[in-house]
């Protein structure tokens, strides 16, 4: 406990899934926990409840793609904690199309969410986090960022483009004690997932894959973004965090 005793951290996409587990991991370790969601009940609720639970939280309704949203969101954070200590880009969306099948529109749309989110939320918080001189960022990439996944070009570029952008940021801002890495989760149940993994041959496909013989909790992804995202990885940057069971050993 009090791992990120009075940290202010921002986690994006907290409304379900990987972020709401983020965020509220977060708050339990002592973070004041800002979350924000495109769902607006779900990340009302979510900070509601971690209110309810003795936890410091404030919730937005949040376009990630929308830089004048990241503009405003960010003033009114430090207006009210008066820094930025954490920012956890985690918002994203998939798309298991082909290169061939993939529409422009639909290529544009991965791209704004998956990848021109983190550079817009690094763009607005850096500055912050320079002006402290400390501050981690941790970006949520996939395994898709790492290897050529098959039938999912935009998806795959998009991730790919993270893992790189992180690494950018990290050579780039950490002579102002700014530490930025990726996260790379495998097959984790999810809402997003969850109708694939309950799927029998599909959750087959997935345990072929791992090296561990079962698929991964949104929570194990928390643990890893909590570790980052404490002291404990104070000469961790630009690295590549896989919590994928093992897919991407074989």
């Amino acid at each position: 406990m009090n791992r990120l005793n009075e940290k202010v951290a921002i986690v994006t996409g907290a409304g379900s899934g990987m972020g709401l587990e983020e965020a509220k991991l977060l708050a339990q370790e002592g973070a004041k926990v800002v979350l924000t969601d495109i769902n607006e009940s779900n990340v009302m609720k979510a900070a509601a409840d971690i209110r309810a639970g003795g936890g410091t939280a404030v919730a937005y309704k949040q376009d990630v793609a929308s830089e004048e949203q990241w503009s405003t969101i960010v003033s009114e954070v430090i207006g009210k904690f008066g820094k930025i200590d954490i920012l956890v880009n985690n918002a994203g969306i998939s798309l298991a199309t082909s290169m061939l099948e993939t529409t422009l529109e639909q290529w544009d749309k991965v791209i704004a969410i998956n990848m021109t989110s983190v550079f817009l939320g690094m763009k607005h918080v850096i500055p912050h986090m320079m002006t402290s001189k400390q501050g981690s960022i941790i970006n949520i990439s996939s395994i898709a960022g790492l290897t050529g996944g098959s039938g999912a070009g935009a998806y795959t570029a998009s991730k790919g483009g993270v893992r790189l952008l992180s690494k950018a940021a990290a050579v780039d801002y950490g002579k102002f004690n700014i530490r930025v890495n990726s996260v790379h989760p495998g097959f984790i149940t999810t809402p997003m997932s969850e109708h694939l993994i309950q799927n029998e041959q599909m959750n087959q496909w997935f345990l072929s894959q791992t090296a561990l013989p079962r698929v991964g909790e949104a929570s194990e992804v928390a643990q890893a973004v909590l570790f980052l995202a404490s002291d404990e990885s104070s000469y961790i940057t630009g690295a590549e965090l896989a919590v994928d069971g093992g897919v991407t050993a074989k």
